[in-house]
């Protein structure tokens, strides 16, 4: 694979630029343009670039609205909904930021609650924001179905991730993580069926309910939940919370999701976010701070995202790299 080095500015600006030139409006393609620079600098590769020819045609299509605006309700004080109304998730969860903040830190705790959203791919991109204002979150989501209950042979869940970002004494995030609960992320086993390389047992099933090691036959089947039965009890409690609790589609009714036409995704997320110092005050740091040193004095352990440190460059896949470039309407070198 031929390769070139590019700055992560130039990844969100010409982000920016592909989305406004197929339809979304300024500030909404600086959210999800912002979003694919962060999955880029993190390594996250299936939400950022990857997605953009997705963005961009459905944009065409109709299938998400680039110009809408979200509508938020504060209806109870420690309850903020924002309908994103068919639109991206990222300009969504930017409107109801704020609010939500502000919810947290006068009721100690807030439940935001995204509703009717495109795809928001990576969930680390917003509780990480959470955690950045001092707030612990807790995030979930669905998507279209890809995991089989144990025993079964049909999808019936998304890959339902989880996040959690927590917030660190002097600033910043003491550590985070963001899961699917699947086995493993679906994008994982498209890239190895498009490689034409084998998957590793335990992942997933065929269409008869039994283990597989190709990837085709796995996306013809089902993957499986981490765990066996308690990732996919991980996986119902981030169903109830992110499609009933927002009154968003069911993962086993979300149509294929990078297809250029088709309904909106009418995705939700859930966010539970809380304030530290609403609770235990100074002595939750003083766990936090236990809690790492702990970690830190086992030779390779380490807390998930701890003292992560971002690049200003990436390397990209040179062809993915010229696409992105075409679709914001230059010319690729």
């Amino acid at each position: 694979m031929e390769t070139v080095e590019v700055s992560l500015d130039e990844v969100e600006s010409v982000t920016a630029a592909a989305l406004e030139r197929h339809g979304a409006a300024p500030a909404v393609a600086g959210h999800v343009s912002r979003a694919v620079r962060v999955a880029e600098a993190t390594g996250n590769r299936i939400c950022g670039l990857y997605y953009l020819e997705s963005y961009c045609r459905q944009l065409v299509t109709g299938r998400v609205d680039g110009q809408v605006d979200p509508v938020v309700t504060v209806a109870r004080p420690g309850a903020v909904r924002v309908d994103a109304r068919f639109g991206f998730a990222q300009s969504a969860f930017a409107a109801a930021f704020e609010p939500a903040v502000e919810a947290t830190r006068s009721n100690g705790t807030c439940g935001l609650a995204v509703e009717h959203s495109h795809t928001c791919t990576s969930l680390g991109f917003f509780t990480e924001q959470f955690a950045q204002a001092g707030l612990l979150a807790i995030g979930t989501t669905t998507a279209s179905a890809r995991v089989a209950p144990p025993g079964g042979n049909r999808p019936l869940l998304g890959t339902n991730p989880i996040a959690m970002a927590v917030p660190a004494r002097e600033g910043g995030v003491a550590f985070q993580f963001d899961f699917s609960t699947s086995a493993v992320a679906l994008g994982k086993i498209t890239m190895a069926a498009a490689e034409g390389e084998p998957i590793p047992t335990g992942w997933a099933v065929d269409e008869d309910g039994e283990p597989t090691t190709d990837a085709q036959a796995a996306l013809r089947g089902s993957l499986l939940s981490a765990g066996g039965y308690k990732g996919y009890a991980i996986g119902l409690m981030v169903e109830v919370l992110s499609s009933a609790l927002t009154g968003s589609v069911a993962s086993a009714d979300v149509q294929a999701l990078k297809a250029p036409e088709g309904p909106p995704h009418d995705l939700g997320q859930f966010y539970l976010v809380v304030d530290p110092r609403s609770y235990s005050g100074e002595a939750f740091y003083d766990s936090l701070a236990l809690l790492a040193e702990r970690v830190d004095e086992q030779p390779g352990a380490r807390l998930p995202g701890a003292h992560r440190t971002l690049p200003d460059q990436v390397t990209l896949d040179r062809a993915l790299w010229q696409d992105t470039v075409e679709l914001a309407g230059g010319t690729p070198g």
